[in-house]
């Protein structure tokens, strides 16, 4: 009865689906486009490595949301050496690194890449950050040791460069200042990063005592990285690492401390906070497509039970009970909705495919929020057809049947 309806009235059936397939589409991706936004932005963190902390100059994000750089500009940067005192000082640790960044051209023969992320790295970043090497070999402890020219070049650098990876192992380049470099390895393709933490496809990976001999330490922004040992907890390992940053830099009992420990655990959980608001907003402009819709549906199913009166009267007069009439036009109702919903859905996965081609992140539907759309459909064929079908289930049949008469 409801398809027989739905066809015989097919601009006001299509009227009523553009409702909520609209409000529907609108739901489905914004919450797909914020979740699949987060799981990237998630895992480019965890791509500084998991139970990791930075040991900088800077406080990531400040004091109270402000952030008083005039309080840290005059801080000491990160040393090399205090690496391996760290290490001595620190049982927890499990691996440690010192790692610096700049960026500038390469060089080879005629062509000129620039925009190139130069890492200076120590010898545990690669047992920290996660990335195989497709071409060749990575720096090996005697690179590390004497300062080689040796560098592993990212992806697209080698692509660039020399047309394919493979030619460009055991070719020389031409870095800053005019350093020569022999390429020894090439990353394998990681593709873009939602959030620049790192870019290995667009950089390269060198030893820091080759850097230094480039690029000053001031000029480079030194870090720290250590990462902790399985099953220690966060606020446990910065507890340790700040005793043995305080002993190092020898502070005094008072004074504050001169450095920063940025663990990746709680930007992960700034993460969640930003993308938690953001759902709210998401929700917030969402609903109010939907509303109208909502609204659409009950307007349709009021002119539906007008049209019909004459056969709710008949039924009536049958024996038909209140029951009966208020679930046919629910069931009516809620089909109408999760019609309008499947259409909007499809045209959400539609959208989605367009989007993994063009951002830097796979846009994808989660099954959790398929079933949430499946939901809302049925809350609003409910809510949208429940007056006019109670209207319906209370008239009277004589006078619904003289009202056609």
């Amino acid at each position: 009865m409801a398809i027989t309806e739905f066809r015989s009235n097919k601009l006001r059936t299509f009227l009523s689906l553009l409702g909520i397939t609209f409000g529907i589409f609108c739901i489905i991706s914004v919450l797909a486009t914020i979740s699949s936004m987060k799981t990237a932005v998630q895992g480019d963190i965890n791509a500084l490595g998991s139970n990791a902390v930075i040991i900088d100059k800077w406080q990531w994000g400040g004091d109270d949301g402000e952030y008083p750089w005039w309080k840290y500009v005059k801080r000491p940067m990160p040393k090399f050496e205090e690496v391996a005192q760290l290490k001595e000082r620190v049982p927890l640790i499990q691996y440690a690194t010192f790692w610096t960044q700049d960026n500038a051209s390469v060089e080879h023969e005629s062509d000129i890449l620039n925009g190139v992320n130069y890492y200076g790295a120590g010898e545990d970043f690669a047992k920290i950050e996660h990335f195989s090497i497709g071409e060749g070999r990575y720096l090996q402890q005697s690179d590390f040791d004497r300062g080689a020219n040796s560098v592993v070049l990212g992806y697209n650098v080698a692509e660039k460069l020399f047309s394919t990876p493979e030619r460009a192992i055991g070719k020389t380049v031409v870095l800053k200042n005019g350093k020569p470099a022999i390429v020894i390895g090439v990353i394998q393709k990681q593709g873009q990063s939602i959030i620049d933490i790192w870019q290995f496809d667009d950089s390269m990976i060198l030893p820091y005592r080759f850097l230094k001999q480039i690029i000053r330490d001031d000029d480079a922004s030194p870090r720290i990285i250590v990462q902790a040992k399985p099953n220690i907890t966060i606020p446990a390992f910065k507890e340790e690492l700040t005793g043995a940053m305080r002993s190092i830099h020898k502070l005094a009992p008072g004074v504050e401390d001169d450095y920063a420990l940025n663990d990746i655990e709680s930007l992960s959980k700034q993460t969640e906070s930003i993308f938690s608001n953001m759902n709210k907003g998401g929700w917030a402009i969402a609903a109010l497509s939907l509303i109208v819709g909502m609204f659409g549906v009950a307007n349709i199913m009021f002119v539906t039970v007008r049209e019909r009166t004459g056969q709710i009267g008949l039924k009536k007069a049958l024996g038909a009970r209140k029951s009966t009439i208020l679930s046919e036009f629910l069931l009516e109702s809620s089909f109408l909705c999760i019609i309008g919903g499947l259409i909007g859905l499809v045209a959400v996965f539609i959208l989605a495919a367009i989007f993994s081609a063009n951002f830097s992140f796979k846009v994808f539907v989660p099954m959790d929020i398929i079933g949430l759309a499946v939901s809302i459909c049925l809350f609003v064929g409910v809510v949208a057809g429940i007056i006019p079908a109670m209207t319906a289930a209370k008239m009277d049949p004589v006078v619904a049947i003289r009202s056609t008469t």
